[in-house]
C-alpha cells in the first residue's frame, strides 16, 4: 500500500490547547473535523503520547486555534516538536484566554469545546467536543491546509501526528 495516499485527504493545521492546572499547554494537530452543526460538535484526534491528550482528559475542555497561511511557522514548530510536560510552549507566544483556555492570536480564528465523549484507538484518542465559543480573528486570510504546510512551508510531520510517515515523501 502506498501510504502517501493519506496526504491526499484534506486537513488543516491547528494548535490544540488546554490547561495543565493553572498553566496553558498545547500541541500542533491536523486531525480536526466538524461532526455536526446543531449542536455544534467538533472531533479532535491526539496521540496518547501527547501531554496535551493527558491534560484534556483532566480539564475536559480544549480550544482549537485555526492557523492561517500567514501564521508564523515558528508556532507550528513550537507546539509540534517538543513536549509541554517540560517546555512552556507559551513563553513569548501571543495568546489570549477564551472560556478560561488559551488561544493563539497568530491564527485566523478559534473554537472552544467542552468534551462530551471520546473514543480510544490503539494510538490516539478522538475527543468529541461541544462548541461553547468561537470567533474569527482575520477574515481576510485563508486557513492553512496540511498540503500548504508541506508544499509551501516545506514542513514535516511530528512522529505523533496521525499522518506521520517515517520516510516523508517515500512510498
Amino acid at each position: 500500500m502506498n501510504k502517501n495516499i493519506f496526504r491526499k485527504i484534506s486537513y488543516g493545521v491547528y494548535i490544540i490547547t488546554t490547561m495543565d492546572g493553572e498553566r496553558p499547554t498545547g500541541c500542533t494537530a491536523n486531525s480536526v473535523m466538524q461532526v455536526t452543526s446543531s449542536p455544534a460538535t467538533i472531533a479532535v484526534s491526539l496521540n496518547h503520547n501527547n501531554f496535551t491528550n493527558e491534560c484534556i482528559q483532566k480539564a475536559n475542555k480544549f480550544a482549537i486555534s485555526i492557523l492561517s497561511e500567514t501564521s508564523d511557522p515558528f508556532v507550528i514548530r513550537m507546539f509540534g516538536f517538543r513536549s509541554g510536560k517540560d517546555t512552556n510552549k507559551f513563553e513569548g507566544m501571543a495568546y489570549e484566554m477564551r472560556e478560561n483556555l488559551p488561544v493563539i492570536k497568530d491564527a485566523c480564528g478559534y473554537i472552544v469545546c467542552e468534551v462530551i465523549d471520546k473514543m480510544e484507538t490503539e494510538t490516539h484518542t478522538v475527543f468529541l467536543g461541544q462548541v461553547i465559543d468561537g470567533d474569527v480573528f482575520d477574515d481576510a486570510t485563508e486557513a492553512m491546509t496540511y498540503a500548504y504546510y508541506h508544499r509551501v512551508i516545506k514542513g514535516k510531520s511530528p512522529k505523533n501526528a496521525p499522518t506521520y510517515l517515517p520516510d516523508e515523501g517515500k512510498k
